[in-house]
């Protein structure tokens, strides 16, 4: 069986025409509420704040699964999505997005945090498995495959004895905090480099 490839992230040259599916949807994971609004699992929420700040796009609810936003980011139609539901279910959402648009996976981009990567790190990959994230798990099943582009913002991993749950659900120090939100700026940075130049340069650039 040939293996899945992820042509749709070679910079494109858009058609202003309304029907045109997006080039890209980019789902932010984390939870709804303000209570987990400054939590390290919502660092996908916050890319999608980001990247909607700075391209003017308004994210509104959408979707029983979701809000969502659709505006134009290097030239490209694009989708931004912050899940209505909780991590473990976000695999919801990514079924209707993509049922919605009509495209394909080689079209997701997910964000989320990452507890394996040192605060301030990010890293960007086309495919793999969920590495114990249950928003990340909960997509593979429902999408029935690995094989969806990611993008994880680091958090760093909980001290030696402490619960797992309990630091993804925590707020950052003061420290980690500023290492975070400039990943989360470099992680806005590489969502435009894949529309504008493609996923290899987005990695060699921003990994």
């Amino acid at each position: 069986m040939p293996r899945f490839k992820f042509n749709i992230f070679k910079p494109l040259v858009r058609s202003r025409q309304s029907q045109e599916p997006p080039g890209l949807i980019v789902v932010g994971l984390g939870n709804p509420g303000p209570e987990y609004q400054k939590t390290r699992h919502n660092a996908g929420f916050w890319c999608i704040d980001l990247l909607a700040r700075r391209h003017g796009i308004k994210i509104a609810r959408g979707h029983r699964t979701t809000r969502l936003g659709d505006g134009d980011i290097a030239g490209q139609r694009v989708v931004l999505s912050k899940p209505r539901t909780f991590v473990n279910r976000s695999g919801q959402a990514a079924n209707y997005l993509l049922a919605r648009y009509r495209v394909k996976r080689d079209r997701l981009l997910i964000v989320c945090d990452d507890t394996a990567l040192p605060p301030g790190k990010i890293r960007l990959r086309l495919e793999g498995s969920a590495g114990g994230h249950n928003g990340i798990k909960s997509i593979i099943s429902a999408l029935g495959t690995q094989e969806f582009a990611r993008l994880r913002i680091g958090v760093g991993q909980p001290e030696s004895n402490a619960d797992r749950i309990d630091h993804v659900l925590g707020e950052l120090p003061p420290e980690d905090k500023r290492l975070v939100d400039d990943a989360v700026h470099r992680a806005a940075d590489t969502v435009a480099t894949m529309l504008s130049e493609g996923v290899t340069e987005a990695m060699n650039r921003h990994n």
